[in-house]
């Protein structure tokens, strides 16, 4: 039964949040902070940074109970955070129905990258979003990021920069 009531408690939590909370959180002018410091790093190094910021889970996420890792793996196919010349984008992806933060990696990021920094940077972020400093947090995210890119995929001083994706956060 304690199941059950779980369960509906995570579906409820889900649907009553929307678009609005995200916006609470992180002001339109934020985004466009956010935006503008993701093109500034990416002028450094050959990577690709993506932020995506959700509510609340779909319906069909919900009903099988799905987790939030799941979600922002989908999220960075659809992003196409995946389709990178060197394989190097990274997708910060934010779930305010759970307080739940996921960095998906693309390969080649991955395998000079290992899973303990990754999840250190998440930490840290979690520790400033509790303070309710989202800003802040994904600010010192793509700053540590940026800087593990320009370390393992820094732009040659011939090489332009090729903006392969958009840089403003995606908001669902």
């Amino acid at each position: 039964m304690a199941t059950l009531f779980s369960r509906l408690g995570r579906i409820w939590r889900h649907q009553w949040m929307d678009e609005a909370d995200v916006r609470r959180v992180l002001p339109d002018a934020a985004m466009e902070r956010l935006a503008a410091r993701v093109a500034a790093s990416e002028r450094r190094h050959s990577g690709e940074i993506r932020i995506c910021v959700e509510a609340g889970l779909p319906l069909s996420y919900l009903r099988r109970d799905a987790s939030a890792r799941e979600r922002a793996v989908t999220m960075f196919g659809k992003l196409r955070v995946w389709d990178t010349e060197h394989n190097n984008g990274v997708l910060i992806y934010l779930l305010l129905a759970e307080h739940a933060i996921e960095i998906v990696a693309d390969r080649g990021i991955s395998a000079r990258v290992g899973a303990a920094e990754w999840s250190a940077m998440t930490q840290r972020m979690g520790a400033a979003f509790r303070e309710g400093r989202f800003e802040d947090g994904l600010t010192q995210a793509l700053e540590e990021m940026s800087a593990l890119l320009v370390e393992h995929f820094p732009l040659a001083d011939d090489q332009p920069d090729t903006n392969e994706l958009p840089d403003a956060p995606v908001v669902l």
